[in-house]
Parts: C-alpha cells; structure tokens; sequence
C-alpha cells in the first residue's frame, strides 16, 4: 500500500492537472472575461486565481525553508502586495506552473517521518507552527476550495468549465492520456510505492 508521504505526492499531482485543466479553461475567457466582476468569494476569475497563487507562494516558501534548515522569511507579506500580482490569464497559468511543480518537488523527498515535522508559519501574530502533514493537506484543500469558485464562475460564461472532480481512477486513465503527456507524469509514477528519497533536500528558495 502506498505510504503516506507517496499519498501526498499523488495530491501534489492531481493539484497540479487540475490547476492545467482549469487555466486552460480560462485562458479561452480572453482579457475581458478573465476580470469581469462576477459573484463569488473574491470578484472575479483573475482575482481568485492570483489569491489561489499567492497563497501558494507563502505556504511553499514556509515548508522550503523548515526543510532546508533555514529560518522563516520576514518579508512573507510581500507575497500578498499586490493582491493580484498578474494581470493576463498567461502569465498568471506560467507561475501556477512554477508554483505547482515546487510542491511536486516538496512531496518527491518527503518520509513518513518527516511529515511529523513542525513548520514555523510566519502569521501576523507571530510564528505559528503546524505539523507539515497538516499544513500540506490544509494547502491542497485551499487549493480545491477556491478552484471550485473558479469553475462556477465559468459556468456562468460561454467557456465551458472543465470536470476537477476526479482522483486518478484507474478506469478513466484513457480520458486524461493527453493531459498526462503535456504534463510529463506517467501512471506508473503516480501509483507505485516510490524509492527511498534522498536525503537532500533540493528545492528552489
């Protein structure tokens, strides 16, 4: 049975194509439809998927920086100033990515036993640490959350909204072969126990 560090990188995964199916989506939205106020928890489809990215960028920089040994970054608030740091679907989709991948590279070197590791979050009142299990499965369900707002809102457009609800069934492999090959993953990777990781941990700051 696969661990649960291997677990969460198939999460890393599926975080990752849901994240390409929706920008993709969106992208067909033009820069119009990509700013329209609509209603939803933040006003629009930009404004959500740069909340969605900056959120990100803070939590991935906070677990980075535990695992590598260094201290947390006094200047995370930058990450939310601007609030909306892109303007075009395309550039925006090209952090995503960046960003994406910088989690996939978080959840490759991961054990069980390192999952028991507290992060320190740099929060307002100070640092707050989390257990980094629990602070990737809060990540991954944020994630989720705002994504969901994202495909309602397209729902209202002429852009049809992609289908976000699937795990990687194993019948529904064919269905998703394309994406697959634009992405680089490969089933096999996704659902076999992984190898020992090294002990390295080599992420980007």
């Amino acid at each position: 049975m696969p661990s649960l560090s291997h677990h969460l990188l198939t999460c890393a995964c599926n975080n990752r194509w849901a994240n390409h199916r929706l920008l993709q989506a969106c992208a067909k939205l033009g820069p119009h439809g990509f700013a329209a106020r609509r209603t939803s928890f933040f006003p629009s489809v930009k404004a959500t998927l740069n909340h969605i990215l900056t959120v990100d960028w803070y939590y991935i920089d906070a677990i980075e920086r535990s695992l590598r040994g260094q201290p947390p970054n006094d200047a995370w608030r930058a990450y939310f100033d601007p609030a909306e740091p892109y303007e075009t679907c395309t550039e925006l989709a090209a952090a995503q990515q960046a960003c994406d991948e910088r989690l996939i590279n978080v959840c490759r070197r991961l054990t069980d036993e390192v999952l028991a590791l507290q992060v320190p979050v740099p929060r307002e009142e100070g640092l707050k640490p989390e257990r980094l299990d629990r602070l990737l499965a809060h990540l991954l369900q944020h994630q989720i959350h705002h994504r969901g707002q994202v495909h309602a809102m397209l729902a209202g457009t002429d852009i049809p909204p992609p289908q976000l609800d699937e795990f990687f069934c194993a019948s529904d492999a064919a269905l998703r072969a394309g994406d697959f090959e634009e992405l680089g993953f490969r089933e096999s990777v996704l659902w076999e126990t992984p190898a020992p990781p090294s002990r390295r941990f080599d992420a980007r700051p």
